[in-house]
């Protein structure tokens, strides 16, 4: 057997190897976060991950900690100065759409009680644990991640297309994509 290595998707930077160890694929059931992870993976869309994760406390500070409703408070006078910020992505639809989306998500979370209860619907309660050997079987986008995609569009979401929901579903740990040789992937996690 191979010694384990980190997933080949994760590079030397220090901010990369935290994010994979401590948070890629570990199961989020908090409502705020599991916002920020799908607003994150929307203004990823496009770009590299680590370009995401370097700006990631710009957003937390600009869109209030990921509070869904003050988020969804802000204002066509916010998109104009979220834009002016070089500390994130300044795409003014990726913006408008984080603002769209967390009205949805207050939606969602009044409807379903929480989004996280609906999320993890979708799944049972329990992760997906694949076992990819190699980045190369790890699929883009799943039926799951149509589904959830599809679901998210229905209710009025945007950036939220298959691949992007793909990315949120692994983030978050609804699954796990850690590869099997990663000492991160749970066949070689202690109890």
């Amino acid at each position: 057997m191979n010694a384990l290595q980190r997933c080949g998707w994760c590079n030397d930077d220090p901010l990369y190897i935290a994010y994979h160890d401590l948070e890629w694929g570990r199961p989020v059931h908090n409502d705020d976060k599991l916002f920020e992870m799908l607003v994150l993976e929307g203004a990823q869309a496009g770009l590299s991950w680590i370009t995401i994760l370097k700006k990631r406390d710009n957003y937390r500070r600009l869109f209030h900690g990921f509070e869904p409703a003050r988020v969804a408070a802000m204002t066509g006078d916010d998109v104009e100065r979220l834009l002016q910020d070089a500390g994130i992505v300044r795409n003014r639809l990726k913006v408008n759409s984080a603002i769209r989306n967390a009205r949805v998500f207050l939606a969602m979370q009044q409807q379903y009680g929480s989004f996280a209860s609906w999320l993890w619907q979708h799944v049972d309660g329990q992760p997906v644990v694949n076992h990819w050997a190699s980045l190369a079987e790890c699929p883009a986008s799943t039926p799951l991640s149509d589904r959830i995609s599809k679901a998210l569009k229905k209710h009025g979401m945007n950036f939220v297309g298959s691949t992007v929901i793909y990315a949120f579903l692994q983030a978050t740990g609804v699954v796990n994509d850690h590869l099997t040789n990663c000492p991160c992937h749970p066949r070689h996690q202690q109890d």
